[in-house]
């Protein structure tokens, strides 16, 4: 399976363990879904240093590799591909149409620098103009033989106006009390691997 490249737009918030049952309890029922995620850069870190993102993640058991890289907007690129070796996988996310510049930062050599093990509880909700994928998610960050655990909830747009997001989002934070988590998942799991 491919999936060539979509724009994705999402509003991460820090929850503590009891804001997301409480936000289960409204929005339930969920969808669960393990995830293992393990990220990859080059030796000299030209991912990180471009704000692009490659990993290889397991999703209940089925492995998917995807490529995140900035867009002008704030929103992200996403390449994706079913795929479990990351070294396959490059071929196929520049089929897709990812950056040439992945093939020359795979030529120098890719390596695991942290990951992520959670569950994530997901569930699509019908918003004014769009739809919205809310996902719980709770597990830890791996990096530098150290763990450190996390949830926190996610808003992504699905389809609509980004508008109809920016909505959902302050209308959610407001309601759960939650502040916006302006750090990616990767920059969480880098800064752990890097203590």
């Amino acid at each position: 399976m491919k999936r060539p490249m979509g724009r994705e737009l999402e509003l991460k918030f820090a929850a503590s363990m009891e804001t997301l049952e409480a936000i289960e309890e409204k929005y339930g029922p969920f969808t669960p879904i393990a995830m293992h995620t393990r990220y990859f850069d080059t030796p000299d870190r030209a991912f990180r240093a471009r704000k692009w993102t490659l990993r290889l993640r397991l999703e209940n058991g089925r492995p998917v590799c995807t490529l995140k890289t900035r867009l002008s907007d704030g929103s992200r690129g996403e390449y994706e591909t079913e795929s479990g070796d990351i070294a396959s996988a490059i071929p196929a996310l520049l089929d897709l149409g990812a950056p040439a510049e992945l093939a020359e930062f795979a030529s120098q050599g890719l390596e695991e620098v942290c990951g992520a093990r959670f569950t994530r509880l997901a569930k699509l909700i019908d918003v004014p103009g769009g739809q919205v994928e809310l996902a719980l998610d709770r597990g830890e960050f791996t990096g530098g033989g150290k763990t450190l655990p996390f949830t926190e909830a996610e808003a992504e747009l699905k389809a609509g106006p980004d508008q109809a997001l920016m909505d959902f989002g302050r209308a959610f934070a407001a309601e759960f009390s939650l502040r916006e988590e302006p750090r990616s998942k990767i920059q969480r799991a880098m800064a752990l691997a890097e203590k």
